[in-house]
């Protein structure tokens, strides 16, 4: 064996699956951030989309996941998943609270504008997964998405990780030392992204299904031509790709709802 390879030089470790999600779900993010930066976020004072710097941010998040990963670091990696599960909180929750509170009678929502200009912080994460859970908008399907434990126990391994709850967190991010079951720990990280990303994007559908909108809308626009009926609703073909990947394929109780209470055209 040739002693000066590490153990992340090896082939079932840098061919990981993982890497190919993360690529996916950074590209996901940076598309979705320009396909609606121009919509107007109703309920602050900002004149840009808020979400549009925030899916941006999260792309930034997850291209350091894969860097620090391929370095082998999977316990600092954890450290950012919790950030990632937390960012996917805090953009469900200030959208849901701008739908629920923005009107004409109250056209800024304060605690979201003075979250959003700095004067103000969000609820701890706990409340705003309560409020979540209660809502009339969102609390079934989010509370289906948490039917059984699987993201109490994603939640657990993230905190593990940060805070050193176990004293085998902190091999892991030794990337020379030799672990039978580095891999093992690869694929459940694999596991916990997709998951969190699923429930992410699961949300939004029922929050912000306009964002999911092709282009076909406004290229006839552009065009000077009038909008073929319906186009508004044409989901772009990023979204469906994933939607078919992720939510379709590993959520399809999820994947059914959605189509069911959507007006966007999935297939």
């Amino acid at each position: 064996m040739d002693n000066s390879l590490k153990p992340t030089d090896e082939k079932n470790y840098k061919e990981h699956l993982v890497f190919i999600k993360l690529e996916e779900f950074k590209n996901f993010y940076k598309l979705f951030s320009f396909s609606i930066f121009g919509f107007i976020t109703l309920g602050t004072k900002s004149i840009c989309n808020i979400d549009s710097y925030f899916y941006s941010s999260i792309q930034g998040t997850l291209e350091s996941i894969k860097i620090i990963l391929k370095n082998g670091r999977i316990n600092d990696a954890y450290a950012l998943l919790r950030k990632y599960y937390d960012s996917s909180i805090i953009n469900i929750y200030s959208n849901l609270y701008l739908n629920d509170n923005h009107s004409l009678e109250n056209f800024v929502v304060e605690k979201i504008d003075n979250w959003v200009t700095g004067t103000e912080r969000l609820p701890e994460y706990r409340i705003m997964s309560q409020y979540i859970t209660n809502s009339d908008k969102l609390g079934t399907v989010f509370r289906l998405l948490n039917a059984d434990e699987r993201y109490k126990k994603i939640r657990d391994r993230c905190n593990n990780h940060t805070h050193y709850n176990f004293y085998y967190n902190a091999l892991l991010n030794d990337n020379e030392i030799y672990l039978p079951d580095r891999t093992s720990a690869l694929n459940t990280f694999s596991n916990d992204i997709e998951q969190i990303f699923i429930l992410h994007l699961s949300c939004l559908f029922y929050l912000s299904d306009h964002y999911m909108m092709s282009s076909d809308y406004s290229d006839y626009m552009d065009v000077g031509l009038p909008p073929e009926e319906g186009c508004e609703y044409n989901v772009a073909p990023f979204v469906q790709t994933v939607f078919n990947n992720y939510i379709k394929n590993i959520r399809p109780e999820i994947a059914k709802m959605i189509e069911q209470d959507s007006k966007m055209k999935l297939h």
